[in-house]
């Protein structure tokens, strides 16, 4: 009797695994991530460990798209290390979720040279994010590689054969162009190779910095990082930005548009307080010390596993290596598997 729950156990779990559908996402190592971060994608990608096969990825080529200094490209490795603790403790679960580095597996390189065979420089011109990165990093003349980037996400996306893409809506054009590109390859060589991948558009939130300048950004130094101690956390959160035109707590406020009940809505979970909070603004009964104390307290609260989590693997740094490992390990015969059928549909594999 054991061993047929076993069988039927094991067959509802394949059943499962196949129904899901596969997902891959990432980030560049370029620092560590914040709030920001959290609220716009870490978030998500923790509730769809659960639902989807996720493989996540250390963008390392694509850290080098805006700068190749020496000083730059060694900072990616220690950056790399961060963003997976980072990834790790937020509550992504190596076990649910693939997580490894690009440049480890070079056979992503091949896909992705075979895909700027069938993309022309105006398609990728026209990508609006390139556009965007030009002006915002004062670029005149793009290098080839950032140019291309968007082929080397297709390769990314292609190359575990992904179905499933989270972006926000500003970044649907990149997954139209790794759609374009398999639908052509698939053409091109009479074959179903790739899948297209459909963009899973998520309702991304921004949200704003404690300077209330801009979003959430470390170089613009108005982040709350989520591997800041308690110290500075408060800090952070005492010289937040308010209403500029409430001199005095008995002075109504308005707490539309307020970064500190901004962060209250997303990280505080007692809706009563902030109701409360916000209530007494209005009318101004309440000074914004108390208000930054509360929304401290919170964030606190909030960080606490996080800190707990990030502690652990910081003790034993060898686990970040053994899970990145085990990263490249599965990825790498997936990848490799594609880039062989990738070459056998076109005509370039050679004959034994």
């Amino acid at each position: 009797m054991n061993d047929v729950l076993e069988v039927q156990s094991a067959i509802s779990n394949q059943q499962s695994t196949i129904k899901k559908g596969r997902i891959l996402t990432g980030d560049r190592p370029t620092g560590p991530l914040h709030l920001g971060h959290y609220v716009g994608t870490l978030a998500n990608r923790v509730k769809l460990q659960d639902t989807y096969e996720v493989f996540l990825l250390a963008a390392d080529y694509h850290a080098l798209t805006r700068a190749v200094d020496k000083e730059h490209v060694s900072a990616t490795v220690g950056n790399t290390r961060q963003l997976v603790l980072d990834y790790l403790s937020v509550g992504i679960d190596p076990e649910k979720t693939t997580i490894y580095v690009q440049s480890d597996v070079p056979s992503v390189c091949e896909l992705h040279l075979l895909f700027s065979m069938l993309t022309t420089v105006p398609r990728l011109e026209r990508v609006p994010t390139l556009k965007e990165i030009m002006d915002s990093e004062h670029i005149e003349q793009p290098s080839y590689g950032l140019l291309g980037y968007p082929v080397l996400q297709a390769a990314d996306i292609l190359h575990v054969r992904a179905n499933l893409v989270p972006v926000g809506k500003d970044q649907a054009s990149h997954v139209e162009v790794t759609r374009e590109i398999a639908r052509r390859f698939n053409f091109q060589y009479d074959c179903e190779v790739f899948p297209e991948p459909e963009a899973l558009i998520g309702d991304v939130p921004t949200l704003v910095g404690t300077d209330n300048k801009a979003k959430m950004s470390k170089s613009l130094g108005n982040a709350i990082l989520l591997s800041d101690d308690e110290a500075t956390v408060r800090q952070k959160v005492m010289n937040m930005y308010t209403d500029p035109t409430r001199i005095r707590a008995d002075i109504p406020g308005n707490p539309d548009g307020n970064p500190v009940f901004q962060y209250h809505d997303a990280f505080n979970p007692n809706v009563a307080e902030v109701e409360d909070l916000k209530s007494r603004y209005r009318a101004g009964k309440v000074g914004d010390v108390e208000v930054k104390k509360k929304l401290n307290s919170a964030l606190q609260n909030f960080l606490a596993p996080i800190r707990e989590r990030r502690a652990h693997y910081e003790a034993q740094p060898q686990l970040i290596d053994e899970i990145l490992e085990a990263g490249r390990a599965k990825v790498t015969p997936i990848s490799e598997e594609t880039v062989r059928l990738a070459r056998e549909a076109m005509g370039l594999r050679r004959k034994a």
